[in-house]
Parts: structure tokens; C-alpha cells; sequence
């Protein structure tokens, strides 16, 4: 039986991070919802792909995330890889140094404003 990946992660600003995903990796608006027990949210990704963002923006609370809170995309190809660190960047995602130093190897990490962070792996997953 196939599987479809959900992650979700809660952010302080909905429409900002929404379409700073969305300019960054390429999602496109799945769907939505607006003040489901408090929540509202965006669901977000490429059409026929097997998983998909949701962001959240709870409206009494924020949460915190940490420096390992990764989402890891592989990207083998030299050129593609640096549009996508460029894309990244222009969207407004921050390059930072990894806490686990593994993802500065072959890889870029970039934090949102929230704190969440994207590694781009140059190469194939395995």
C-alpha cells in the first residue's frame, strides 16, 4: 500500500511563510483552513508528489523549534542544486551553519524567520 507523507509545522506568520515555501521550493496552495480548533493552516506541495507541507499558525500560541527541526531534500545535480540554494535564498530563507555538521558536507542549510530549517543535499538519496 503507497503512503503519503504529512509534516506539518506551526509558524508565526502563515502568509509569509506560506509563500516564502512556495517561492523557495517550488509547492504550490494544496489547501487551507482558518480556525480549526483555534488552528489555521496551508497545506502545501508539488501536485503527484507523495508528501506535503501543512503549516500552522496557532492563535494562542507559538511553538520553538530546533536546530535538528530539518526538512532534507536531495538534490544531486550541480546545477540544479544551486538554483535551488539560490531560489532558497531569494525567497527570503537565510543560509546558517548546520548544528549537525554532516549537512555541511555536501549540503546548504537555510532557516525561515520562525527558526525551521532546509538542508539542500547535493546528492542522490540512496
Amino acid at each position: 500500500m503507497p503512503h503519503h507523507l504529512r509534516i506539518a509545522r506551526p509558524v508565526s506568520d502563515l502568509a509569509r511563510s506560506a509563500g516564502m515555501y512556495c517561492r523557495g521550493l517550488g509547492f504550490t496552495v494544496i489547501d487551507r483552513f482558518e480556525d480549526h480548533a483555534g488552528f489555521d493552516g496551508v497545506m502545501l506541495g508539488i501536485p503527484g508528489a507523495a508528501y506535503h507541507l501543512e503549516l500552522t499558525h496557532c492563535r494562542e500560541r507559538h511553538v520553538t523549534p530546533t536546530a535538528e527541526d530539518l526538512l532534507v531534500f536531495y538534490v544531486p545535480e550541480a546545477a540544479e542544486w544551486e538554483a535551488a540554494c539560490t531560489r532558497l535564498q531569494g525567497a527570503g530563507f537565510k543560509p546558517v551553519a548546520p548544528f549537525n555538521p554532516y549537512w555541511g558536507v555536501l549540503g546548504r542549510t537555510f532557516e525561515d524567520p520562525d527558526g525551521y530549517r532546509i538542508v539542500l543535499q547535493r546528492e542522490r538519496w540512496k
